[in-house]
């Protein structure tokens, strides 16, 4: 079984929101940011969370995203499911039709891995990350790492606009 990008970005994602949300919105350009993934590809992440009611988002000044249920409420598997990223480990997700439109000899074997999975995402929510000391640690040096790249660009556009001047 491999979990796909899709399936990690949203987790760092969410987590990242979970992290940040905490005091007010998170907009998805900071978590774009931070977390180093495509604007655009969150949103498309972000409306199949929005769609599982995983997030919701508040409009106007000062809007952004937030968690749609208390961070104890949302477990790692709810989050995959939510962008459509099967948890199997099967080639034939889960039918038994592996090998002739049958059964084949190791299926039961890769059915107990993706239950095994499975169980194991469900049994980790949000706030069980939130409290390790290393995703805390993490996500304080990532909102540092953000910031000094924003300072970066500015400082090249005034430098540039300086140079565009004279």
């Amino acid at each position: 079984m491999r979990l796909t990008t899709k399936g990690r970005y949203a987790v760092s994602a969410i987590l990242d929101l979970a992290f940040h949300s905490q005091i007010k919105p998170v907009t998805l350009t900071d978590i774009a940011a931070r977390q180093t993934i495509s604007l655009s590809y969150l949103e498309q992440l972000f409306a199949r969370l929005r769609r599982a009611n995983i997030v919701k988002g508040i409009r106007g000044p000062g809007g952004g995203y937030t968690l749609a249920s208390n961070a104890d409420e949302i477990n790692i598997a709810d989050i995959i499911a939510a962008v459509d990223e099967p948890i199997d480990a099967t080639k034939c997700g889960g039918d038994a039709n592996c090998q002739n439109e049958k059964a084949c000899l190791t299926h039961d074997l890769w059915m107990g891995l993706s239950e095994q999975i499975s169980n194991y995402l469900k049994g980790i929510t949000l706030a069980q990350l939130l409290e390790k000391q290393r995703v805390q640690e993490i996500a304080k040096r990532q909102e540092q790492d953000a910031q000094l790249v924003i300072e970066i660009h500015r400082h090249s556009e005034l430098v540039s606009n300086l140079n565009d001047l004279l």
